[in-house]
């Protein structure tokens, strides 16, 4: 059966089976390094990713967590790369993140031009993640909550001048 008429489901178990293939490739290169001597070995090791319909239709893969991908090789970094959400709403914008295991004095977010930039280190866990944000906001408006393990920061969007001036017509 060609391409074009394959059920979508066979799409899935396909790209299922690559990323598991992935991950087993991940595995042996970890064990490869974790026994070699005087190697740092980080733990655990956190991966996920999600699918998501983008507005132009096309799927979007993001991933989270503290293993990357770095020409070819995994890298395992101590900070954890949290999932994030950033909803536009009339005239807000909001980003939830999911960053469990701290507490709320341990967490630090700032917006520096159109990034918001959320730190978090507790006992065993470290965040951090640069979320571009998808208009400019009134970073004096910001208020940020943390419930649960889930932080969320709300963000008025900058009113937009009206460009130019009226010049009356005599």
């Amino acid at each position: 059966m060609s391409r074009k008429y394959r059920d979508p489901f066979d799409l899935f178990d396909e790209l299922f089976r690559e990323i598991e293939e992935e991950f087993e490739r991940f595995e042996r290169e970890f064990m490869r390094l974790g026994s070699e001597e005087g190697a740092k070995v980080y733990g655990p090791y956190v991966y996920g990713f999600r699918i998501t319909v983008g507005p132009d239709g096309k799927p979007k893969i993001e991933e989270f967590g503290n293993v990357r991908n770095f020409k070819g090789k995994p890298i395992v970094s101590e900070e954890r790369e949290p999932l994030v959400d950033v909803i536009e709403k009339n005239d807000e914008v909001r980003v939830i993140a999911e960053v469990p295991g701290v507490n709320k004095d341990q967490i630090k977010v700032k917006i520096s031009g159109n990034k918001l930039i959320i730190q978090a280190q507790g006992e065993d866990r470290k965040y951090y993640k640069e979320v571009e944000l998808p208009t400019e906001v009134d970073d004096k408006s910001a208020k940020a909550t943390y419930n649960n393990g889930v932080l969320q920061v709300i963000l008025k969007k900058k009113q937009q001048q009206e460009a130019g001036t009226e010049i009356k017509v005599e």
